[in-house]
């Protein structure tokens, strides 16, 4: 019966002298990966830059300005306005912007809508 006392009297003091070494922890919840057009980014785009807008090669209804953008691969590549064909009626194209996936920021490349 004393060893057994013993035995619950040493786990106990064991648990209790590891106590404060946890509270100083930090847990990191692993996240999934962000999904498709959504890419982690440390580092803010630079400033746009200037681009002339061409004619459009048919009417409006049909053809969208698409403006140029900053976009991520591996470190931020400016690529070049265009006119692009809308993929339905009245389909208009949204920008890419700063975006959240759980507590990290992204990156959300422009896509139609």
């Amino acid at each position: 019966m004393v060893t057994m006392k013993k035995s619950i009297l040493t786990k106990t003091l064991i648990i209790a002298a590891g106590l404060p070494l946890l509270a100083g922890c930090v847990v990191y919840e692993r996240q999934p990966p962000p999904p498709p057009g959504q890419v982690v980014v440390d580092e803010n785009p630079p400033p746009p830059q200037y681009e002339v807008m061409s004619a459009a090669p048919g009417p409006l209804d049909v053809w969208f300005w698409v403006p140029g953008a900053w976009e991520w691969r591996g470190h931020w590549v400016w690529v070049g306005g265009r006119w692009a064909a809308r993929p339905h009626p009245g389909a208009v194209w949204v920008g890419g912007g700063w975006g959240w996936h759980g507590h990290r920021r992204v990156w959300v490349r422009g896509y139609w809508h």
